[in-house]
């Protein structure tokens, strides 16, 4: 499974998150440098970058956290800890940094998690986090929130946190191939449409693929969003 979020090769199989996984990989590749010592992952599930961050950056010791109540995506992978969603199960500045991808928006209560994510980090220590914004409901009903880069901000900031960076995952042109992806994979059409979409857009996706690389996106009005990535940093 994990070799599907690292080694990502574009097919029809996997139009509805080619771009997704490959903008939070290169994501994490422009952060690695700040990753070091013992890193929390947050909502861990499968934990797909593990052994890529293990064996590429600092990180010394990889801890994976998830909710009690996580949906199991491996059998044969399981968390190293599970929490109630309130207080995380470790002593305060027991991190040099976290991650956290795509599980922000599963939080009813997010400023509760960023504070416990705060709190267990070093001084210094960083915080890597992705959420979507423009996806289909998943995990129902707990699928609680889509973050403009705005909320998100206020949000870490509340916590605690410094130094907040937040980028977009991708605009107008990766989200047009997103949601082309997303339609022709997870819409309820039939069987021999589905196929005939998937050849069909496949030109057209890596069209759009080559402009979302070279587009410039700036959090103003009108701006489309496929989601968000970003760092901040425990004073």
């Amino acid at each position: 499974m994990n070799d599907n979020f690292i080694h990502i090769k574009f097919s029809r199989s996997n139009l509805h998150n080619y771009w997704i996984r490959t903008a939070i990989l290169k994501a994490i590749k422009e952060n690695l440098s700040r990753f070091d010592g013992k890193m929390l992952d947050i909502g861990c599930g499968g934990m797909p970058y593990k052994e890529w961050i293990l064996n590429n950056s600092d990180v010394t010791d990889y801890v994976g956290l998830d909710i009690e109540s996580a949906i199991v995506y491996d059998q044969l992978i399981k968390p190293d800890f599970t929490w109630d969603g309130v207080t995380m199960p470790f002593n305060a500045e027991s991190f040099n940094c976290a991650i956290g991808t795509e599980v922000l928006e599963h939080c009813p209560k997010p400023e509760i998690v960023l504070a416990e994510v705060h709190k267990v980090l070093k001084p210094g220590g960083v915080f890597f986090f992705t959420v979507p914004f423009l996806w289909n409901l998943h995990e129902t009903p707990h699928d609680e929130y889509r973050y403009t880069p705005f909320a998100l901000e206020r949000l870490l900031k509340e916590a605690g946190f410094d130094d907040v960076e937040i980028y977009a995952t991708g605009g107008w042109h990766a989200s047009m191939a997103q949601m082309i992806g997303l339609y022709v994979k997870r819409a309820k059409i039939n069987k021999v449409m589905r196929r005939l979409l998937e050849y069909c857009c496949l030109i057209l996706l890596r069209i759009l693929y080559r402009l979302a690389r070279k587009e410039e996106v700036t959090f103003t009005e009108g701006q489309m969003i496929t989601g968000l990535y970003g760092v901040c940093r425990k004073k």
